[in-house]
């Protein structure tokens, strides 16, 4: 402790300033760096699944199938894929669609009343095992 006291009492005024600027100007830089990289991870590009071409095209039938027999091995499958999926709309709630009562389907844009048959694209969000559901989010009908 007492030398600590005394080279603290030995370095000039001058070597506490110039100390004391290179802190600042260390913490300063790191300060910076952190903000540019913090910046860049937060306003990184999204993805624009309407225009990715789809990993997989499958029938609602053999998608809920293969959820239904593994829900872990279709998840890690099929999860944050583009997919494209054709079946029947059983309900609709503004812009979201469920199809083969076990696809629930949220579309990007304006989708007006459809029935009948479909078919999709859209990012496999996963699987709700609370409603049995698996989930798509960024949908666009597919002509």
């Amino acid at each position: 402790m007492l030398r600590q006291y005394v080279f603290f009492l030995s370095l000039t005024k001058k070597n506490c300033i110039m100390l004391n600027r290179k802190t600042l100007l260390i913490i300063a830089l790191g300060l910076i760096i952190i903000g540019y990289f913090g910046y860049r991870y937060a306003y990184q590009s999204h993805r624009d699944i309407e225009s990715e071409k789809a990993a997989f095209s499958l029938q609602a039938s053999d998608l809920i199938a293969e959820f239904s027999q593994n829900s872990e091995a279709a998840t890690q499958k099929y999860e944050n894929k583009t997919i494209q999926v054709s079946g029947t709309i059983t309900d609709q709630d503004g812009n979201a669609l469920t199809v083969d009562g076990s696809i629930f389907a949220e579309f990007s844009n304006e989708i007006g009343s459809v029935k009948g048959a479909i078919t999709f694209k859209g990012r496999c969000v996963g699987y709700d095992d609370l409603l049995e559901e698996i989930k798509f989010d960024q949908c666009s009908l597919s002509k």
